[in-house]
């Protein structure tokens, strides 16, 4: 029988949920660091915003899972 140590699992899982967060900054990033002309830096900052709100609830709720299959539910796709 295989046993999964739950403490691994999540960190794992927060290091799948670290590269989504990543990825989903990535168009705003370039906005923000380049400062493009025709691009609404305000938009792209609230938009940064609601992902990190998004992703701060995803980690609690990763931190509080009491199972592997919790976990893997709350993965992002």
């Amino acid at each position: 029988m295989i046993t999964i140590n739950l403490d691994k699992a999540k960190i794992i899982a927060h290091t799948a949920r670290r590269d989504a967060r990543a990825k989903e900054f990535e168009p705003y990033d370039a906005v923000i660091m380049k400062q493009i002309p025709g691009n609404d830096f305000t938009q792209a900052e609230a938009a940064r915003q609601a992902i990190r709100e998004k992703y701060a609830a995803l980690q609690t709720q990763m931190d509080a899972a009491t199972t592997v299959d919790q976990l893997k539910d709350l993965l992002p796709k």
